[in-house]
């Protein structure tokens, strides 16, 4: 496997391990090249889901990803969860471990949702210093994804490709590219994914997601619970490009198909890889190509502020 960003491998293309398709995994083998699971579902579980778990990690790389860290919250870091986060990375010898860049609660309290932080210099400064501590204690570093959105702060002063930048500039934390989170929030806010991706700091991703979305018509939701569509594929196939190649999962959460229609989907990543795009284009006239040949934009939805 060829070294890819902050010394971390790329490991192909792999699925989200998902409790519906443990019996195929087990006595199929797919030939799949890696897995990600959601941390808290094993974090303290045993019996079964980590028996499989423990079988899967002897067969398969694994990589953790986590729903639960909050690095934006104001409360103060969960030290029993994050010594939880190590153990569980230890026991199944994952590759790395990431999250989203978002918070989950205030005053002990989890809305088992993942909100958008503030962008701005204080919510920067809070959130790197957290991240520093996170991966002290973990003692590697830690992987944010960018989210989905909905709603904007009027106190957030730069984009959130700025916040990502200035942030892993400061920490060396990696980066988890959601090309579909892109997507969905450029429509939900009105911007341009385009424009988002051209100033991405690649030299700091070590991961893509896929996904597939649901369109409210005025404004989209990330479900998870279908196929990725066509502008998500050609932002992936942007990532693809300024990158060389990272590590590609497709998530499926919600109306799961058989384990072969998971796998065959992100396989349509193959598809969007390798010279598509001639080596000597300017990043400029990359993107002039790639905004003809994506489907238009459903309808734009300006999300109001919350203030």
């Amino acid at each position: 496997m060829a070294k890819a960003r902050l010394g971390y491998p790329n490991l192909g293309l792999g699925v989200g391990l998902r409790t519906v398709h443990f019996q195929h995994i087990l006595q199929q083998e797919p030939e799949v090249d890696w897995f990600e699971i959601i941390s808290e579902n094993f974090m303290d579980s045993g019996g079964r889901p980590r028996y499989t778990l423990e079988q899967i990690a002897e067969r398969y790389p694994i990589v953790m990803h986590g729903v639960s860290l909050s690095i934006g919250s104001t409360d103060p870091l969960d030290f029993d969860y994050l010594e939880k986060l190590k153990r569980l990375a230890r026991e199944t010898s994952a590759i790395w471990i990431s999250d989203h860049l978002c918070w989950t609660g205030v005053a002990s309290r989890n809305t088992h949702d993942l909100l958008p932080v503030p962008l701005n210099e204080t919510t920067l400064a809070h959130v790197c210093e957290r991240i520093r501590i996170v991966q002290d204690y973990l003692e590697r570093p830690l992987m944010l994804e960018n989210p989905s959105s909905y709603v904007t702060f009027a106190d957030s002063t730069m984009p959130e490709w700025e916040f990502l930048k200035q942030m892993v500039a400061a920490t060396d934390c990696g980066l988890l590219l959601d090309v579909n989170n892109v997507y969905v929030s450029s429509v939900n806010h009105d911007f341009d994914p385009h424009e988002y991706l051209e100033n991405v700091p690649f030299e700091s991703v070590v991961q893509c997601h896929l996904a597939g979305h649901t369109n409210c018509r005025t404004h989209l939701i990330d479900t998870h619970d279908g196929e990725v569509i066509d502008p998500v594929w050609e932002l992936y196939r942007k990532a693809h490009l300024r990158t060389g190649g990272i590590s590609t999962l497709l998530e499926w959460d919600a109306n799961i198909p058989p384990f072969e229609k998971v796998h065959a989907e992100v396989l349509k990543a193959k598809q969007y890889m390798g010279d598509h795009l001639p080596s000597t284009m300017s990043p400029s006239q990359e993107t002039a190509v790639e905004r003809e040949s994506a489907v238009p934009h459903p309808l734009h939805f300006v999300v109001p502020e919350v203030r």
